[in-house]
């Protein structure tokens, strides 16, 4: 009867295990990371694009900005004295309808609307506009304007 190798029994090598895969418990981040940098800068650059989208030039002034708690409704006047509701184009008569509609719920006297009026549209197409929301219950009208540049 031999000692020797089968004497313990078992027959494997001490030290020469074979390795086992185990599952990956970790999550790689760094294609999220990608994708939230890729949405970080998308979001920087159409957020100025969200405004209300009717081009006018704004007459410069040096008034400074206006808090407000509600989102406003913009009513913007453009040069040839055309009247819009947000971007819609708005008829005179049909002005505090298109108003308290984009308003919602929310009440006239605590809703702010701003009027954008180009700077080379007619005094007169400005005034009205103004006139007709202030008679029709609306009290917090601003008007928009560009700040000065500093000379």
């Amino acid at each position: 009867m031999a000692l020797g190798a089968g004497a313990g029994g078992g027959g494997h090598v001490r030290g020469r295990r074979r390795a086992r895969k185990r599952p990956l418990s970790e999550i790689n981040v760094t294609p999220l990371v990608d994708v939230m940098l890729v949405l970080l800068i998308i979001f920087m650059v159409s957020a100025p694009l969200l405004t209300v989208g009717v081009p006018v030039e704004l007459p410069k002034t040096e008034a400074s900005a206006v808090e407000t708690e509600k989102p406003p409704v913009t009513v913007s006047i453009d040069r040839d004295g055309a009247i819009f509701v947000q971007r819609d184009e708005t008829a005179f008569d049909a002005l505090i309808e298109r108003v308290s509609d984009a308003a919602g719920e929310t009440e006239r006297d605590e809703l702010s609307v701003f009027v954008r009026a180009d700077g080379r549209a007619p005094y007169q197409a400005v005034a009205r506009v103004m006139a007709r929301l202030s008679a029709s219950g609306f009290t917090k009208i601003n008007l928009i304007t560009d700040t000065a540049a500093e000379e």
